[in-house]
């Protein structure tokens, strides 16, 4: 345990970001949420959960200053009436939680989408954007005008509905952005042709909100580094940055990327802080031209202990953390009570959280599927530190709830049973809960993934929840021990799906856990039959050796990229050749929208061969004899590794209904039909909340005896 009053010194110093002075130097990150049309209760108390989980300051999702501008359907329009009772009582509920909280002023420019409101997208210029997959219309002087005029009132509107500041967005490639990279101004007027017209409108839409808000703080999100090939330069980046300043900027929070890059930026195999240079190097640019204002750091930082060291070593003045916030929303109040162990970490996964945002559904978390969701599911009673006595706990419960098996979906329902006041108790086969989240985290840059697990196992202890590992639980036995509860979630997960290809008996043939429980014995050659996630990820574990350390992961990953100056990547080859093959369909298929991509991208950076279209005709000791392109050809392997997909495994279920105990079966236990983990959290809450909270039968217990003769 860290000690509450040494814990994060950098971090918790107050800061002043123009008028405003923040408590300590921990940003709440702006996040779209496709909540901000739906329910204002909802949308109120999601951000008065982080104020009371202790985030600094919180910038909201992008809240577009006109029609044209927004994001799809589910973004707020700061200057549409309709719309100010929801900020207002945003802005009331964050002041009662004791919070801090920016508006961002938004235009997606070309990312827009011609469907939302039946308006043709507008741009610098034409240029055609394969995010929104249409060619925009180049803003005329008036239209630019107007834009302008646009995000002045749109930043005196957020004055007037309580907020505290305002935030331009002038990154991630949406329209002021656009403006001053070369790729998408190609105009040759006031407004584009070189680097200093290219700058003058974001310059113009600063100085403009400056002169709306007053006294009021305004903060400037603008790109760092496009990760575009053609984009802007660092000097010319360098240049903006302190333009921006001089305009009235009050503070810039520095983004990376746009959607377009073909660099990943927020992937969970984006390493910790690597962003962390790109805001030290625009810090200095500002101290050297005499235009020092706070820098923000952003980007792929996912606890307090990597904030800090960013702090400490002076590469920032604060750190913005947005997807750290969905999985725990009091990252903060726990982390500063010297508790980071309680922390629900962030694993950069994005399924529910970025995937989601680019579309229509309402934005969550998957380790944490309370996000959005704080009014359907309450808060604990207990505090969000402070250790329940078991003993002592269950003695006011009504409730005795059996959780049969410890992956992401029995984790999160027995916490969330426990959190609703239900005795607990989880029973796990296997010597650690967590699943197949244990393989996953040895995946070369999913080691969070691992963190879910410390955090599961920190919160059932704190909670009182009773685990028990090792024991399996099966058969007449089983049932017959299960009858003393009140209820019962089956979460015993899933099995590898066999695949039927001939063999003859000679080849070294394992399924996908095996071969994540000793990889080291795989051999030098290795087939992976399969190429969804699963066997990606093992593709990867087997190709590329993990960094010795940290700072050698961001090395890696800059020099792969390009983006380390006079670095080159490793000239080493692979760890093993290894080669994944499916019958149909894409390498990577059922992972992620934004990961999926970045994974295949890491894979054949490694040297893994995939193959897709294939056809199988056998497998032998030489390795797998395949059909592939009108070929035959032989895959050559030491060991054949099956990861083509998985099974239900609820052995369990038939006897506990037939014994008349009440049961729920969840997660890939239930079905494997379109099963990720983020739909078996979900299904935990689901089970878990209603597990606990189910009237008792009868005011009774059942008990065993009843269980066998009723």
């Amino acid at each position: 345990m860290t000690s509450p009053s040494t814990a994060y010194p950098t971090a918790r110093r107050p800061v002043a970001i123009g008028t405003l002075t923040l408590p300590h130097r921990i940003v709440m990150g702006s996040m779209h949420l496709n909540r901000e049309t739906g329910d204002p209760g909802a949308l109120a108390e999601f951000y008065a959960t982080r104020a009371r989980g202790g985030a600094g300051l919180i910038v909201t999702g992008g809240a577009a200053v006109s029609r044209v501008g927004a994001g799809g359907p589910g973004y707020a329009l700061i200057n549409d009436d309709a719309h100010a009772p929801v900020w207002a009582r945003v802005t009331r509920e964050v002041h009662e939680a004791g919070g801090l909280i920016a508006l961002q002023l938004f235009h997606a420019g070309r990312y827009a989408h011609e469907s939302t409101f039946g308006l043709r997208p507008v741009a610098p210029s034409a240029v055609y954007s394969r995010f929104s997959r249409c060619e925009p219309v180049a803003l005329t002087e008036e239209g630019i005008a107007d834009t302008i005029e646009a995000f002045a009132a749109g930043a005196a509107r957020a004055f007037e509905l309580g907020f505290d500041a305002v935030e331009v967005m002038a990154s991630e490639g949406y329209l002021l952005n656009q403006f001053a990279s070369p790729l998408t101004n190609r105009r040759d007027d006031a407004w584009g042709g070189d680097a200093a017209r290219r700058r003058r409108f974001p310059v113009a839409v600063v100085g403009a909100v400056r002169g709306a808000a007053g006294t009021g703080p305004v903060l400037v999100r603008m790109s760092g580094a496009d990760l575009m090939p053609g984009s802007s330069t660092p000097e010319e980046t360098g240049a903006l940055a302190v333009d921006l300043v001089r305009a009235g900027a009050d503070a810039l929070d520095i983004g990376i990327g746009w959607h377009e890059s073909p660099v990943p930026s927020v992937q969970s195999l984006v390493p910790h802080g690597v962003w962390a240079g790109v805001a030290a190097g625009i810090r200095g640019v500002l101290a050297g031209a005499g235009a020092a204002v706070p820098v923000i750091a952003a980007g792929r930082v996912n606890t307090l202990a990597q904030a800090e060291e960013i702090l400490a070593a002076g590469a920032a003045d604060l750190v913005s953390m947005a997807r750290p916030f969905l999985a725990d929303p009091a990252i903060v109040a726990r982390s500063f009570a010297g508790r980071p162990e309680l922390v629900n970490t962030c694993i950069g996964c994005n399924e529910a959280c970025i995937d989601r945002s680019f579309g229509t559904a309402a934005v969550s978390c998957l380790v944490n599927p309370r996000a959005g969701r704080e009014l359907d599911y309450p808060a604990s009673p207990v505090d969000v530190v402070d250790r329940v006595d078991r003993a002592q706990a269950r003695a006011g419960r009504r409730r005795r709830v059996a959780v049969v098996g410890g992956g992401p979906a029995g984790m999160e329902a027995a916490r969330a049973a426990a959190a609703n006041g239900a005795d607990v108790t989880l029973i796990e086969s296997g010597r650690r809960i967590g699943g197949q989240f244990l393989l996953a985290g040895l995946v070369p840059g999913k080691s969070d993934f691992l963190e879910t697990v410390r955090y599961f196992e920190n919160e059932l202890a704190r909670l009182g929840v009773g685990v028990r590992l090792g024991e399996e639980v099966r058969g007449a036995a089983g049932a017959d021990m299960l009858a003393g509860f009140d209820h019962v979630v089956l979460a015993t997960g899933v099995r590898p799906r066999r695949v039927e290809i001939d063999h003859d008996g000679s080849a070294r043939l394992l399924d996908y856990r095996a071969a994540f429980a000793d990889p080291g014995a795989l051999g030098r050659r290795v087939a992976v039959v399969g190429a969804g996630g699963i066997g990606v990820d093992l593709a990867h574990l087997l190709a590329e050796p993990a960094p010795t350390s940290a700072a050698a992961a961001s090395l890696l990953f800059l020099a792969r990229h390009g983006l380390a100056p006079g670095a080159e990547p490793p000239a080493t080859g692979p760890a093993r050749q290894v080669t994944i093959m499916r019958r149909s369909g894409s390498i990577g298929a059922g992972m992620g929208v934004s990961t999926r991509w970045a994974a295949v991208q890491a894979i054949r950076a490694a040297g893994v061969v995939t193959l897709s279209g294939v056809t199988y005709e056998s497998i032998d000791a030489t390795g797998v004899h395949i059909r592939h392109d009108g070929a035959r050809r032989l895959v050559p392997a030491d060991t054949v590794v099956i990861a083509a997909g998985q099974e239900p495994h609820a052995p369990l279920a038939p006897r506990l209904t037939a014994a008349g105990i009440p049961v729920t079966v969840i997660g890939g236990a239930r079905s494997t039909a379109g099963l990720r983990a983020v739909e078996a959290f979900e299904e935990g809450l689901r089970a878990g909340t209603a597990a606990a909270t189910a009237p008792p039968d009868q005011g009774t217990v059942r008990t065993r005896e009843a269980a066998q003769h009723g």
